[in-house]
């Protein structure tokens, strides 16, 4: 039972008339509302309606306004159960021995994590050409590989089948009931051989137009490594939103713990006891709450990308790197403050009306789950997947608006409609850069993960006293990839932020004076590569087309009149 007195215990009350007197001298009655403080010696109900004796001393806990006990063996008889629970369950005590015996070694590990992610945003420029075409490589086997084996099983369920069916239609002059599960086999192997065709040859078309972007992406790998040399400080972004995020979320649990305590007090009839019940306006505070978690927590992640955005854009625009701004992410700042809230407000809310039925959806989901039909079942799996879409379709194009504002200085529509139109007028770019960008990201993730466990296992096994090694090697594996996945989507963002100052660079500049480039050296050589290979096409174009014409003026000098052959 939870009741509102006026003041805590401020010593240990062992009997009821210390209740009583308690009570009386300082008007907290620590027994149910409606006994009389007065009479709780003698009323039967004290045993169930008052606290257990002795009440112990207490003091009330700041901003959560609850009595605690100040001795700490109030809480032995919990420690006490949970001690019998791990020493009772061997394998937990044992996982328990381990991580507590391993301490040192996990806090090296998560060090090491956060090292290794920080080198790998600045080497990645020079491993990115070997892992895009490692990448190329393995998925275009891969699809020939996996083809190959669907058409060779369904050829060998076909002999099988054909030699099982002439031997029963020898022996029983009638087919077996194993052969239809058989067919039913061969019919299922031949649809997956079909599509895993069709799959291979889509992706091998996808391959051969798309081979001359990879080096695109390459090159935008190789700009994004001088982005991080040139602003170290952008590694310092995922903390500052961490700490953001965390400050924002206890805020945020302490608002939720008042509105639960708010409210008109109103006696249940029931049980006699007054709740207090939130009512008018204050009804929908809840709702009105969990929408400002989600708004704001997605303004928070705006704001970073906003920041990196404008720091990039610097980068890129400024020509003479010597003259780049003391601070550039601190300007950033600055600008997103003073010209830019407005912007990352409308883009995180628009993501926030998305996300918000998509949750509902998911709430309802789980609460039918077991009791809808699977027309309704499927019907809900589908809108849940088709807002999840469309959400991450949003916040791509949000991204790509607040660099278009960093660039222009426009506002949000405006910012979204001219990002959009250029990602549609280089949709085979962006496609490549998200595809094999992406993967080559997750590549850094695993191999930074794989690096983690492999110097964990090293370090767990020269100190032999370590029994259990699963539940470290787990905890620093999850602590890896979070670190990594943190850090790398900060490099994901700086380039995308790069393709777009590119491909707006290309579209208003070509190279003459008066309107040179600001790209970088890498990609002025993609440009100047493609250039190249294009000049040579139509060099080839037109030496094709050269003897054609000079057949068709042949055959008009001979139809001609007045003239003679040879």
């Amino acid at each position: 039972m939870a009741l509102c007195v006026s003041q805590c215990p401020t010593e240990e009350l062992a009997t009821y008339f210390d209740l009583k007197r308690f009570a009386m001298m300082n008007g907290s009655e620590l027994c149910s509302y409606e006994l009389p403080g007065h009479k709780y010696p003698q009323l039967p109900e004290r045993f169930e309606k008052c606290p257990k004796l002795p009440v112990p001393e207490s003091k009330a806990l700041p901003v959560f306004n609850r009595c605690t006990p100040v001795d700490i063996s109030c809480y032995a008889k919990f420690a006490e159960a949970v001690i019998t629970f791990v020493s009772d369950n061997s394998m937990l005590n044992r996982l328990i021995a381990g991580v507590a015996a391993s301490k040192e070694i996990i806090v090296g590990l998560c060090l090491l994590a956060l090292v290794l992610s920080m080198i790998l945003m600045v080497i990645i420029r020079y491993i990115s050409a070997v892992l895009v075409w490692i990448l190329t490589a393995l998925v275009v086997l891969g699809s020939l590989g996996g083809t190959s084996v669907l058409w060779w099983l369904y050829i060998d369920y076909r002999m099988t089948m054909n030699e099982t069916m002439t031997k029963d239609l020898i022996e029983t002059e009638e087919p077996n009931d194993g052969m239809k599960t058989t067919k039913d086999h061969a019919q299922g192997l031949l649809i997956y051989a079909v599509s895993a065709t069709v799959f291979t040859g889509i992706l091998l078309l996808l391959m051969l137009f798309m081979r001359k972007r990879v080096a695109l992406t390459i090159a935008l790998f190789h700009v994004a490594g001088k982005v991080f040399i040139h602003l170290p400080l952008l590694v310092l972004l995922p903390f500052c939103t961490f700490l953001a995020l965390s400050l924002f979320w206890v805020y945020w649990i302490m608002v939720l713990l008042f509105l639960g305590t708010t409210g008109n007090p109103e006696k249940n009839e029931d049980t006699g006891l007054v709740e207090f019940r939130l009512t008018g306006l204050l009804q929908y505070m809840t709702w009105y709450h969990a929408v400002g978690l989600i708004w704001i927590s997605e303004f928070i992640l705006a704001c970073q990308q906003m920041t990196v955005a404008g720091a990039v854009v610097t980068y890129y625009f400024t020509r003479d790197k010597t003259k780049l701004p003391v601070t550039p992410i601190l300007s950033s700042v600055l600008r997103l403050a003073r010209y830019h809230l407005g912007t990352v407000a409308k883009g995180s809310f628009i993501i926030t009306l998305v996300k918000i039925p998509r949750l509902i959806l998911m709430y309802i989901h789980n609460q039918l789950k077991g009791k809808e039909n699977a027309c309704a079942r499927c019907m809900l799996k589908t809108c849940i997947c088709c807002l999840w879409c469309l959400e991450k379709c949003l916040n791509y194009l949000n991204q790509n608006a607040y660099a278009a504002t960093a660039i222009n200085s426009t506002n949000f529509c405006t910012s979204a409609r001219d990002a959009f139109m250029i990602l549609v007028e280089n949709a085979l770019r962006v496609a490549t850069i998200n595809t094999v960008g992406d993967f080559v990201l997750f590549l850094g993730k695993i191999l930074i993960v794989t690096c983690t466990a492999f110097a964990g296992v090293l370090a767990l096994n020269y100190q032999r006293d370590y029994t259990e090694w699963i539940l470290p090697l787990i905890i620093v594996c999850l602590f890896a990839f979070l670190v990594a996945h943190c850090f790398l989507s900060i490099f994901e963002i700086v380039v995308d932020v790069l393709f777009l100052c590119f491909a707006i660079d290309t579209k208003y500049n070509n190279g003459t004076p008066g309107r040179e480039f600001y790209m970088d050296k890498a990609l002025m050589e993609f440009v100047e590569n493609s250039r190249r290979s294009m000049a040579m096409e139509e060099r080839g174009r037109s030496k094709r087309a050269r003897p054609k014409e000079d057949v068709e003026l042949t055959e008009a000098k001979a139809m001609a009149p007045g003239t003679s052959s040879a």
